[in-house]
């Protein structure tokens, strides 16, 4: 019992890095706040969001969320602002755009590329797996060594 407790509390948690100081007083505002923070990379950790990361940074972008809903914008208004400062860099998932097509298309793009390759491998293997028929020497002589 008493290691199960031991693990309990040596597990690890998840750790929002938003300060209690950073949580705005309407719970909706926040949990808006929160989604987009979710929705934005840390620029200085790249693979956490501005939500887990407790860069400066992170900080400074999460205030100007919470700054922008309470200056009454949208969640895409506040996405946008953020995009045009940042580039589509700060998103963790890139919107598809003009400039994101190959990010968006290459995974495809490569598959099928592979799919095709695969298939004219196995055409050609299978075109020269079927040879001519045996001569009647080879034939009599494969029948002699198998003592047929």
């Amino acid at each position: 019992m008493s290691l199960l407790l031991i693990l309990v509390f040596l597990a690890p948690t998840a750790a929002f890095a938003v300060n209690p100081d950073e949580v705005l007083p309407d719970p909706a505002l926040e949990t808006r706040a929160r989604t987009i923070s979710a929705e934005l990379r840390c620029m200085v950790c790249q693979n956490q969001s501005i939500d887990d990361s407790n860069a400066d940074l992170a900080r400074d972008l999460r205030l100007l969320v919470r700054k922008r809903l309470v200056n009454g914008d949208t969640d895409r208004q506040v996405l946008d602002y953020i995009v045009s400062r940042y580039g589509e860099f700060v998103l963790l998932k890139p919107r598809l755009s003009d400039k994101t097509l190959l990010l968006w298309g290459a995974p495809a793009a490569l598959l099928v590329f592979g799919g095709l390759a695969l298939v004219v491998y196995a055409r050609r293997r299978a075109g020269k797996a079927t040879g001519t028929r045996l001569t009647a020497e080879e034939e009599a002589r494969l029948n002699e060594l198998l003592g047929k």
